[in-house]
């Protein structure tokens, strides 16, 4: 139950995301703020596509990658008994069917940069994870120091307890401080909010949250809570937020038919440690791999 100061501090950065909407010049970008890719090649725009059954789009996007499946995916391995070996397999998963990210825990940032320099394949790290509970200062540091290790996209995990607690402020703070780093290095910086412990009302939260501190994305979850992503999850933050910023679905996206679910819901990023599968079933093929149990 939220208290009364910070109700009213929720009501001002709602009221001063409206005001700054609407003073927002109405042209179309060059680009999308979700992606960098041009503004027509969005995933986000084309999810009409994707809805009709398309199984694979053929776009050329400038500054980055041909717009696939594969490219809206960050190939995930966050186990903790996760080994050398599978990390290596893992990067050499992503380079072969470029995806956008490979995501894995900061211990293996390094090396996976190292692995995947010159294939336009990204790392991706998670800073408080999964359960968000360490302290800002803790999040900022392990924030630099994955950036420092090659880290390209970092997706941090709230003070979920904080947000329950109505503390709404530790929680902008909380968020603040990955995101003030990551801006600083122009790297994205991506808000798990953990969804499945929250009342819708403290997803609006969260998320709103996460928009005025600047975030590049707002994401569902981290794939070891109580549940994963779910359409109307994505559909309530992609309300919440409105077009300009990211949304990555994260947590039971296992086939191809679940990735269209979440970017027909509004998800312009989907993390899986399934992404071999949903591309080569994206393409028709029988997939060669099964979907791991987990994230």
């Amino acid at each position: 139950m939220l208290n009364s100061t910070d109700l009213q501090r929720l009501v001002e950065i709602i009221t001063e995301e409206v005001m700054a909407a609407q003073r927002r010049p109405a042209r179309v970008p060059s680009q999308c703020a979700c992606h960098a890719v041009l503004y027509e090649c969005c995933p986000d725009r084309l999810r009409g596509v994707l809805d009709a059954g398309a199984s694979r789009i053929g776009l050329h996007a400038s500054g980055g990658a041909a717009g696939t499946v594969a490219g809206m995916i960050d190939h995930t391995l966050l186990r903790a008994d996760a080994t050398r070996s599978d990390i290596q397999k893992l990067c050499r998963e992503a380079a072969e069917f470029k995806f956008a990210t490979v995501c894995v825990n900061p211990t293996w940032v390094a090396t996976c940069a190292a692995i995947l320099r010159g294939t336009g394949v990204g790392v991706c790290s998670v800073v408080g994870f999964p359960l968000g509970a360490t302290t800002a200062d803790v999040k900022h540091y392990e924030t630099r120091r994955a950036i420092f290790d090659g880290a390209s996209e970092i997706d941090m995990v709230i003070n979920v307890g904080a947000l329950k607690s109505g503390d709404l402020q530790v929680v902008e703070r909380d968020i603040q401080a990955v995101v003030g780093p990551c801006r600083e290095a122009g790297v994205i910086s991506k808000v798990i909010i953990e969804a499945a412990l929250l009342t819708d009302d403290e997803k609006v939260a969260a998320s709103t949250l996460s928009k005025a501190a600047g975030a590049g994305f707002v994401k569902t979850s981290t794939g070891f809570a109580t549940g994963g992503a779910t359409a109307a999850d994505v559909a309530l933050m992609r309300r919440v937020v409105g077009a300009d910023m990211g949304i990555k679905a994260a947590g039971g996206v296992r086939d191809y038919e679940g990735l269209k679910a979440m970017v027909a819901a509004g998800a312009t990023r989907v993390g899986a440690s399934a992404g071999v599968k949903i591309v080569q079933e994206s393409s028709g093929q029988t997939p060669t791999a099964t979907a791991p149990t987990g994230y």
